[in-house]
């Protein structure tokens, strides 16, 4: 137990009163799930719904003709803004969940005449109250957002078919809106039509480069308003219905028309079944962080989209899919092996030798890696087929020729691999404890491993060797499933807890994993929300399409995120709005703030965005009371170290009498 004293206490009133995150509602973060309880019914006036969001989440009204997908016990202050209810339209009904990629699913697969649902952004009441009127009477339902920071929550929730959108708006105007939105991958299709007064011609070709889909003056006829947005849901769902089997998986992307990534590692599944010949293909465009940063994030995508429909065309007809922000996959079954290298080559060639157009003057070639595997090497299934290749491709980045074979371990390798993996896993904890005071119990996992001779082997031993040997899997399902045990063991003696756990995202990619985790916790009858799944930021940079299909699906039973050792900058702080996160762990080196004016500002500034984004933050090694201070003052929520408790094996930390 640690107990801090009084004194160490920073006496800054501005501090004390600083709105923490460390306590939210009760089921507060269940707010993402289908089965979330119905909030409380605001103030009835009919015809007309206006939602005035806060900065981070808020409880928004939702149409009574379908149940609301936000936890009804949200702060009272967010409950009680100003909504006015609509009547909506009789519809068909259609069944929703509140994650995004769930609605996309309905979207492709439910009944064509389902109502039409549309989100006016617009600052002015007048206008969006007429926009949404205009619409309503034409059987659409129709949510008004009057402030942009919370369109990106508003998106996740009300799961409109189009955005309809003002231009000009104070803070953040229309055109860094949209390019916030396209930044969400599963937000790529989604329909931008912007509605302004702006007659510039220019600014009109802005917009439209910016990523909006369409542009409408004003003043615009009802009839017109209807008709326009009509088209472009009606075009858009019927391109989904097309590109979607019944009962299945999206098979090509509308946008690009690559394969899509679950649709291709199920055509994997079945050629391994099959015992088919041939090989699969892991594509990685090098310095994508760079390219990004130089050219935009816009601007990125539309080169990726580019080489991406180059690497199509020498695969072809052979399925290619975009795996992530930089990397693609394709296979070819029923290939001679023996050409596989040629194959590998091919496509490192063609990017290289031809110019991508980024800028009106301006083209770029692009350098590559390539790795691939034999699919008669034996996989066991898509997943360990994936993960084989992916190394293949980190060899590759190696390779001055850039292109790497999977090559099956050496009996000695794999000996001395799985040698050093002998002995037994050890975990032990480390409390994170409320600055504000908080009786919750919850701790971080840390991965250790008893070796035979005594020896201890911390988690930056192991880990490597274990995805090294192709154990990674193994031992992270090993650890969630003690991690499950403990949890369940304390509900059962009226004790609850909560454990970070960290995991690769090797495991979170395989898709039988999030299967086998969402059936442990049922079976368990665990409250997701008990579990926080530790991705660190270099990880989720990499793998952040894979990773974000993966928290999307585990939502739906609770379970948090949280995007730890975090160091500021674009790329990372896109990943707040991309992942569905409840936690932000700072980077170790944010524990000397107190020693550093500029590294205290900039982790205020992190915090602060982190809040409007209604995250947690934790501060992490923090060994004194001047650091704690520092943290304190710059607004974390809660904090872990030996100034709290050293790492131990025991849940045994007094969180009702620790006082910091």
């Amino acid at each position: 137990m640690a107990v801090r004293e009084p004194a160490s206490v920073p006496e800054d009133a501005a501090a004390r009163q600083r709105v923490r995150a460390e306590t939210p509602p009760p089921h507060y973060w269940r707010r993402w799930v289908a089965d979330a309880s119905e909030a409380p019914a605001p103030p009835a006036t009919p015809h007309l719904e206006v939602v005035a969001s806060e900065p981070g989440p808020a409880a928004v009204a939702e149409p009574e003709t379908r149940p609301a997908p936000v936890a009804a016990a949200l702060a009272p202050e967010a409950a009680a803004a100003p909504a006015i209810a609509p009547e909506p339209t009789p519809a068909p009904s259609l069944v929703r969940s509140t994650a995004a990629d769930a609605g996309a699913s309905a979207r492709q697969t439910g009944p064509a005449d389902s109502p039409y649902r549309i989100l006016i952004v617009e600052d002015d009441r007048t206008q969006a109250l007429f926009a949404q009127s205009v619409l309503h009477g034409a059987g659409m339902q129709a949510e008004v957002q009057l402030q942009p920071d919370g369109v990106i929550e508003a998106i996740g929730r009300f799961d409109p078919d189009l955005i309809l959108m003002d231009l000009h708006m104070p803070g953040l105007d229309g055109m860094r809106l949209t390019t916030l939105i396209r930044q969400q991958p599963e937000f790529q299709l989604l329909p931008i039509v912007f509605l302004t007064g702006d007659p510039d011609p220019e600014r009109q070709f802005e917009v439209l480069e910016s990523g909006a889909d369409d542009f409408l003056t004003k003043p615009i006829r009802p009839r017109h308003l209807i008709a326009a947005v009509s088209n472009r849901i009606q075009r858009t769902r019927a391109q989904l219905r097309q590109s979607t089997p019944h009962g299945g998986v999206l098979r090509k992307h509308p946008d690009t028309g690559l394969a899509t990534r679950g649709w291709l590692l199920q055509q994997v599944d079945a050629a391994l079944a099959a015992k088919a010949h041939g090989g699969l293909f892991f594509v990685e465009v090098a310095s994508a962080l760079g390219l990004r940063e130089r050219y935009g994030y816009a601007a990125f995508e539309r080169l990726i989209a580019q080489a991406g429909i180059a690497l199509a065309r020498i695969v072809a007809p052979a399925p290619l899919a975009r795996l992530n922000d930089n990397s693609f996959l394709a296979l070819l079954p029923d290939e001679d092996e023996a050409n596989l290298e040629r194959i590998a080559r091919d496509l490192r060639g063609g990017l290289s030798a031809r110019g991508f157009l980024v800028r009106d003057d301006e083209q770029v070639q692009l350098r590559s890696s390539v790795g691939y595997a034999a699919l008669s090497t034996g996989f066991d299934d898509a997943g360990s087929a994936l993960e084989a290749t992916e190394r293949s491709a980190l060899q590759a980045r190696l390779s001055s020729e850039g292109i790497a074979a999977y090559q099956p371990p050496s009996d000695a390798e794999a000996q001395e691999r799985m040698a050093l993996l002998e002995g037994q896993l050890e975990l032990a904890y480390q409390p994170i404890v409320a600055v504000a005071g908080n009786e919750q119990a919850q701790y971080q996992v840390l991965l250790r491993l008893r070796r035979p001779d005594g020896s201890l082997l911390s988690a930056g031993q192991v880990v490597p060797a274990a995805e090294a040997s192709g154990r990674i899997a193994d031992f992270d399902q090993q650890i969630m499933d003690h991690a499950l045990e403990m949890i369940a063991g304390r509900n059962a003696a009226g004790s609850p807890l909560r454990l970070f756990v960290s995991q690769s995202p090797r495991t979170l990619a395989r898709e039988a994993f999030a299967g086998w985790l969402l059936q442990a916790i049922a079976d368990r009858g665990i409250d997701g929300t008990s579990v926080v799944i530790d991705l660190r930021l270099g990880d989720a940079l990499i793998h952040s399409v894979t990773l974000g299909e993966f928290c999307r699906r585990l939502m739906a039973a609770g379970v948090q995120f949280c995007l730890s050792q975090f160091e500021p900058g674009a790329e990372a702080e896109a990943l707040l709005n991309q992942l569905p996160l409840g936690y932000v762990r700072m980077s170790s080196r944010f524990a000397a703030a107190h020693n550093d004016p500029q590294l205290r500002d900039e982790l205020r500034g992190v915090i602060d965005q982190a809040h409007r984004l209604g995250l947690q933050v934790i501060g992490q090694q923090i060994e004194d009371p001047q650091a704690a201070a520092a943290m304190w003052m710059g607004g974390i929520d809660y904090i872990q170290g030996n100034l709290v408790s050293s790492v131990g094996s025991e849940l045994d930390f007094d969180f009702k009498n620790a006082v910091l």
